[in-house]
């Protein structure tokens, strides 16, 4: 018997008696189209919840409606343990890529400074300007990174930076759109292990909109499947990747390698 992969619509009551952030009912038409309906995630801080769903399903739409760049209906509130909280959460957010001039020489402080307007790009800096970038950098391993040209920088190296950028200040939801396209498996490790490792350190609530089921199953504590203008299935990856509609949107034969592979580290935890 399957785990049961409940629909969005359940399990969203506010009294959780964590920290958490919460999407009600949000919808989304542009040009009298329906492209999202009645989406409903609870996001606990310190977890990640990944959306994963077919080409053309909505997934970054959805994070653009979260951001406010695009109209929706709905609600979005952050809440903490206490059941108080703000309509109007702090969010940070990493693209899935930034177009940039190879020949600028626009370093990574230049463009630190300039979007947390600290002073105009083209000013020096002083050292308790550098010292808050280099701190910031820090927190994914990439202070070194604070003098080179943003053409120069390496897919990973990028992303890392614009990591870095989105957690200034620590948001109450960090939303990432396919943050590790394009790049190589050692970068897109480093990435996924430092995400990782900032959502404990600071209690963060995570939405990842990803191609990649194996990092997905990997690092995800939560999933959501959407499909059909909405979410049709969410809960643990082992629940969501053992649904049937997932299955038949995935494969049978992705969806048993999963369990083969859960099924081995869950195995290998217990060696010694």
């Amino acid at each position: 018997m399957q785990p049961k992969c409940t629909h969005s619509a359940q399990g969203t009551s506010c009294k959780c008696g964590l920290c958490c952030t919460k999407i009600t009912n949000f919808g989304v038409s542009r040009g009298g189209t329906e492209i999202l309906r009645d989406v409903n995630l609870h996001i606990h801080c310190g977890d990640l919840t990944a959306i994963i769903g077919p080409n053309g399903a909505g997934k970054s739409t959805l994070l653009k409606a979260i951001l406010g760049e695009i109209p929706h209906n709905g609600e979005l509130k952050f809440l903490d343990a206490k059941n108080e909280g703000t309509t109007k959460p702090t969010m940070g957010y990493v693209p899935q890529k930034l177009d940039l001039d190879s020949s600028s020489p626009t370093s990574v402080l230049d463009l630190f400074a300039a979007a947390l307007a600290l002073m105009p790009i083209w000013f020096s800096y002083p050292p308790k300007i550098r010292d808050r970038v280099r701190e910031t950098l820090a927190r994914t391993q990439a202070e070194h990174l604070i003098n080179k040209r943003l053409g120069t920088l390496s897919g990973g190296e990028l992303q890392r930076v614009l990591l870095a950028l989105a957690l200034d200040p620590i948001p109450h939801l960090l939303l990432l759109d396919e943050p590790v396209s394009g790049i190589d498996q050692r970068g897109l490790e480093l990435f996924y292990q430092t995400v990782s490792v900032l959502r404990k350190n600071y209690d963060l609530s995570i939405l990842l909109v990803s191609h990649d089921l194996n990092l997905v199953a990997e690092y995800a504590d939560r999933v959501a499947f959407v499909n059909n203008k909405t979410i049709e299935c969410s809960g643990t990856p082992q629940e969501v990747f053992s649904a049937e509609k997932v299955i038949q949107t995935f494969g049978l034969d992705w969806s048993k390698r999963y369990q083969r592979n859960e099924k081995d580290r869950v195995e290998n935890a217990f060696m010694v």
